[in-house]
């Protein structure tokens, strides 16, 4: 495990600290020594995935000015994850509220230059990469140099592009120094589930555990299953951020798994780690996103000298034990 640093007196904000990554990345914080940390997130307190008392925790809505302000006073690093985002479903039906996310980095980034951060990380996305380089299920994994000429996801995957541009020049311009994860298919517990913002992991966690719990035996499983991604553990994913931050490394860098499975190999792994196999319903009219992602770990492995490497079936065991658990209280009448 990396260290982020040995000074832990410095503050430290997480910007969407009440979401799944941002909620992580404060364990891990915490973890290590850290007592000054800013967490902040638009959400009431009582929705955030996790909340640490020992922490400063601050419901705040970071697509204002005054707000970013607030949010990067007296601060030396800035985590920013805040953005409006959730699974394929979401993101096919909800392109303008997404690109919406612009105003939080862009505001986050000009508080933080003028309240003279050090540091400053992006939370980007493989969705930046072109769709005509995902278009097979047998895809090239995506280097981090392919992401031109751009013709990313619509609504967040230009989002995302125009925030690592947003980075790039502020670095330039003002000397910000700023990093830029592309994140892969995270997935891991406390989490979105259920609800729409939930991403293929967890969705196939729940159906199976619904599956399991209801005795029904059948899972609907959304576009042909064959269609292919990386999938990365929430662990890794907080590592190679750590990682990242406390680099030299400018440039945009993929976080991401590189174990290519199809949806179908996906729902077998968890039925594997449910002890149940359960008959399919394909439903070819679901949003499904490209026909195949995956990543190209060549620069994270020269730069980093590490890359994720938690295998997809222990990671989906912890997911699905978790969601499980949700899905058993739930069920358990108060």
């Amino acid at each position: 495990m990396q260290h982020l640093t040995t000074d832990t007196t410095g503050r430290i904000l997480v910007a969407g600290a009440g979401g799944f990554i941002g909620g992580h990345l404060v364990a891990r914080l915490r973890a290590e020594g850290y007592r000054h940390v800013r967490a902040v997130d638009h959400k009431p307190l009582s929705q955030w995935y996790q909340r640490f008392d020992d922490v400063e925790n601050v419901q705040l809505d970071l697509r204002g000015a005054e707000a970013c302000r607030r949010a990067c006073a007296s601060v030396s690093e800035v985590f920013n994850f805040a953005a409006d985002m959730g699974g394929m479903g979401f993101i096919e039906s909800h392109k303008a509220d997404c690109m919406l996310s612009v105003l939080i980095n862009t505001q986050l980034l000009l508080a933080a230059r003028d309240a003279a951060c050090q540091r400053y990380l992006f939370a980007s996305s493989a969705c930046v990469y072109p769709i005509h380089r995902q278009a097979t299920a047998d895809v090239m994994p995506l280097k981090e140099t392919e992401a031109y000429p751009a013709m990313p996801e619509d609504g967040y995957g230009w989002e995302k592009l125009f925030g690592e541009r947003m980075c790039r020049h502020f670095a330039e311009d003002f000397g910000l120094q700023t990093r830029i994860a592309r994140f892969h298919n995270v997935y891991g517990p406390n989490g979105a589930y259920d609800g729409g913002r939930e991403k293929a992991p967890a969705a196939i966690c729940r159906k199976v555990g619904q599956a399991v719990l209801s005795g029904t035996r059948e899972i609907e499983i959304w576009g042909d299953g064959q269609q292919t991604r990386s999938f990365t553990f929430i662990d890794d994913c907080i590592e190679g951020t750590v990682r990242l931050m406390r680099s030299s490394c400018s440039e945009p860098l993929n976080i991401g798994s590189a174990e290519l499975v199809t949806i179908d190999r996906l729902v077998e792994l968890v039925e594997g780690v449910a002890g149940v196999t359960l008959d399919r319903r394909y439903r070819a009219d679901a949003p499904t996103g490209v026909r195949g992602r995956n990543s190209d770990n060549t620069r994270i492995r020269a730069l980093l000298g590490w890359e994720p490497s938690t295998p997809l079936r222990d990671g989906m065991q912890r997911t699905y034990t978790w969601i499980v658990e949700q899905l058993a209280r739930a069920r358990v009448p108060t």
